[in-house]
């Protein structure tokens, strides 16, 4: 490996090892899903600077096969460990300002030392960008926190439950793709298709996330019934995407993935689903 993978790696476990030690010291499941909305929320702001924004590239050199899935790798380390980690620091810990902003200098610091040591490039971001944007997004961690030991009903169920589900969708979505090239999607936004393939899948996770939260909030219907509904259905989307030349398909085994994993994420969120509306 590169030296920027040590960098890379050593940053994801010293967040594994915080993030472990967060957790255990919640000794509450509310840690996780706020985890995972925060995840999101990171998702949705990379989505818009880095892929479709181009802001900046990431060079851990974990990757061989694509110079832009490979820098997907950084966006990873960044947006799946990193910062969620610190948000959920800040919510269980109920951390004030002072450490709020100690932690922001700490993340810009590093953000500072990958660029001078030509891991990570800025095209038109700025630290100063990070910083104001860490201010914002950090703060609302700990409303979740609190939120969520109360009962959660209506939209406002529906987006929390979205923000938990849609992570784990996105993660399993594109990861696949980026070891494994088993699919690609050409909508024709970007010269690079790993470029291509990663911004038409950062919509369509989304989307299918919105199916999975709609066939959860659906009072009607059996359990197993929706999960074959779920399967069927993406499996009817893959077609169409097929048929346009949106999608190709180069494993044997990425249909049955792709169709099943939404539906069996379905499955194991219904009790979550349940959970949010009692609270606690």
């Amino acid at each position: 490996m590169p030296n920027s993978a040590y960098w890379y790696l050593g940053l994801s476990f010293v967040s594994l090892l915080l993030l472990t030690y967060t957790l255990i010291h919640a000794r509450n499941v509310r840690a996780v899903f706020v985890f995972l909305m925060m995840n999101q929320l990171a998702y949705f702001i990379e989505t818009v600077i880095y892929i479709f924004g181009c802001s900046y590239v990431y060079h851990p050199g974990l990757l061989k096969n694509s110079a832009y899935y490979d820098s997907n790798m950084g966006a990873l380390t960044s947006n799946l460990l990193v910062i969620p980690t610190v948000a959920i620091m800040v919510a269980v810990f109920q951390l004030r300002w002072k450490w709020i902003i100690a932690m922001i200098a700490a993340i810009g610091v590093v953000e500072w030392l990958f660029v001078i040591i030509e891991i990570y490039t800025l095209n038109w971001w700025r630290i100063v960008y990070t910083a104001v944007g860490l201010l914002f997004y950090l703060p609302i961690a700990p409303i979740l926190y609190a939120r969520l030991q109360r009962p959660v009903r209506g939209i406002l169920h529906s987006l929390l439950l979205f923000l938990c589900i849609a992570p784990i969708m996105g993660t399993l979505h594109v990861v696949p793709i980026m070891f494994f090239m088993n699919r690609s999607y050409d909508p024709g936004w970007f010269s690079d298709p790993a470029h291509d393939t990663t911004a038409f899948a950062s919509l369509y996770y989304v989307f299918m996330t919105c199916v999975i939260v709609t066939f959860m909030k659906l009072q009607a219907g059996r359990v197993w019934v929706k999960f074959v509904a779920i399967a069927l259905f993406i499996f009817i989307i893959t077609q169409g995407l097929t048929t346009t030349k949106l999608l190709t398909i180069h494993k044997w085994w990425d249909p049955w993935f792709y169709c099943l994993f939404p539906a069996t994420v379905y499955l194991l969120f219904r009790p979550i689903s349940a959970r949010f509306a009692k609270g606690g």
